[in-house]
């Protein structure tokens, strides 16, 4: 089910001088937000939205409900840029079967790129004066829908699954709970952590707010380009500590396998869309406040003119986040998590009016409900994975977002 409502959209887009600070112009009331390195969208209001049905079929759902509603947009571009005119920012569950998916076409959406801003508005817009944020206060956390053992004894499950043979890998996600003294101003979280992980592309849609690491496609034209992340260890002590724990990483049979899988479901989804590709042979290391990943940079051109959700939909879900081989992953993640993860690890970004956009997987994340938060984090299993450390991993990527309430 779909609800525009402005119809038809009049969309006007106009440069506007540097706004410096994109996050600190946003209203209080359900901001949208992508940013990286202090350049990106921020958005408000909302002219329209849709409400994706679930099912296989989604992508072409929701592909379809933005070109007929672009299409009859009544459109005056003046910068002419990737994120100029009309945008809707999107969140797609990790599960195809599972409602929740979402696409908003905010009202107003102010961006910066390349030492150019611009402000889109669409309809007759009164702007809601930016107040200052209001901190959450005391956090308590509680258990999830597993406590820390009971997903210990789930990983080593995994662990038996996969030396039985069968798969390779499987991707298990824990989830903790935590509620605030006050209702949860997303901009006090967005500000954390824009300003902590601005490598990461810090995001806001719809109550689903995190800082991933993780580029799933920017689609420019016909350029396009992935992030892989797979292979993680926690932030050492200090620098001598650092360069142990990155020299074990690399060197790690277990990460540098799990890492060659994630690549090659990146390989395997973009090769029958793209007319050139180029995979690294070796990863790089991606270094983070509080951890190391090994990171591959896929770079290709489209062969045809497939807008970037055509290409979410035939990455969607890597084995980053999913497993190898996919089919049998996602059946023992149902078997195991025994929890929906909504829009934890599926694709969350935005898309304009000519289909180019930039999608992320939504690690690093929370979703947000007036005074209640559920944070989210997700470990490769492999043959060689160990419970404890797996539970470590996990612990120290909640972090990220128990910091992002804390302060």
């Amino acid at each position: 089910m779909s609800v525009a409502l402005i119809q038809p959209l009049v969309v006007r887009t106009v440069a506007v001088s540097d706004p410096d600070d994109l996050l600190a112009r946003l209203p209080g009331a359900a901001p949208y937000a992508w940013i990286r390195n202090g350049e990106g969208l921020v958005g408000w209001g909302e002219a329209a939205r849709a409400m994706v049905p679930p099912g296989p079929g989604r992508f072409d759902w929701a592909r379809g409900w933005l070109s007929s509603l672009f299409a009859g947009a009544l459109i005056r571009d003046e910068v002419g840029m990737p994120g100029s005119g009309p945008v809707a920012f999107g969140s797609f569950t990790f599960d195809a079967d599972a409602p929740g998916t979402v696409l908003v076409v905010p009202r107003v959406v102010l961006a910066r790129r390349d030492g150019r801003a611009w402000l889109t508005t669409i309809g007759d817009n009164a702007f809601d004066l930016a107040r200052p944020p209001v901190e959450p206060g005391r956090i308590r956390y509680g258990d999830g829908t597993l406590t820390a053992p009971q997903w210990e004894h789930r990983v080593a499950r995994a662990v038996r699954r996969i030396r039985d043979g069968g798969l390779d890998k499987v991707v298990l996600a824990r989830d903790l709970t935590a509620v605030a003294d006050r209702d949860i101003d997303i901009r006090v979280l967005l500000g954390r952590l824009a300003r902590s992980y601005p490598e990461c592309y810090t995001f806001s849609v719809d109550g689903l707010v995190g800082a991933t690491p993780e580029l799933l496609v920017r689609h420019t034209g016909q350029a396009v380009e992935s992030l892989v992340l797979a292979g993680t260890t926690p932030r050492g002590s200090g620098p001598a500590d650092d360069a142990t724990r990155a020299a074990a990483l690399y060197a790690s049979k277990k990460d540098r396998h799990e890492h060659a899988c994630a690549v090659a479901s990146v390989r395997e989804a973009l090769t029958p869309l793209c007319s050139a590709l180029h995979v690294p042979e070796e990863p790089e290391l991606l270094v983070l406040p509080n951890v190391q990943h090994l990171a591959s940079r896929v770079t290709g051109r489209l062969s045809d003119g497939a807008s970037v959700l055509d290409v979410v939909a035939a990455m969607h879900p890597t084995a980053a986040v999913g497993g190898t081989p996919t089919g049998t992953a996602l059946g023992l993640i149902r078997e195991l998590e025994g929890m929906d993860r909504g829009g934890y690890s599926g694709p969350v970004g935005w898309i304009d009016a000519h289909g180019d956009g930039e999608w992320g997987i939504a690690l690093r994340c929370a979703y947000i409900s007036g005074r209640h938060a559920r944070l989210f984090a997700g470990c490769g299993i492999m043959a060689g994975s160990d419970p404890a450390t797996e539970l470590a991993e996990a612990q120290a990527k909640l972090r990220v977002m128990q910091y992002a309430l804390e302060g």
